[in-house]
């Protein structure tokens, strides 16, 4: 019984602090009144929801948000005339599809690549036509 109240005490007291730093407001508590006896797993089965909801709600953002950066490259590298941007954005917006983190980031960096070669070559382009 000791070790239970030492428990329930630990938990209170981690509960307080993070009402202290500002992680959880007065709704946490009215969530907690929440719970009885017939669901004793309230607030952790709420919370875990909640966890995983935003979870697939920030990874759809994510995408969402450079997927649309990667669109917006790949029109204007089109039409500009950019190939190898344009192509290089073709495998980036499908692995943002994918959801595939690790092919973005390849992709990302074989898109970086590309535009630093062409932006070197338009320079240099320039450059001799200015001599």
């Amino acid at each position: 019984m000791d070790d239970m109240v030492q428990l329930q005490k630990k938990l209170f007291d981690y509960t307080a602090s993070l009402f202290q730093e500002g992680f959880l407001d007065n709704q946490f508590n009215q969530l907690e009144q929440l719970q009885d006896e017939s669901n004793p797993d309230f607030v952790v089965e709420v919370v875990t929801l909640f966890f995983d909801d935003a979870e697939r709600i920030l990874n759809e953002l994510t995408t969402s948000l450079l997927d649309a950066h990667v669109h917006q490259l790949k029109g204007s590298s089109s039409s500009i005339g950019a190939q190898r941007v344009h192509e290089a954005c073709i495998p980036f917006r499908n692995f943002c599809t994918e959801q595939n983190v690790e092919g973005c980031l390849k992709s990302l960096q074989q898109v970086k690549h590309e535009y630093s070669l062409m932006e070197e070559e338009l320079l240099a382009s320039r450059l001799a036509d200015l001599k």
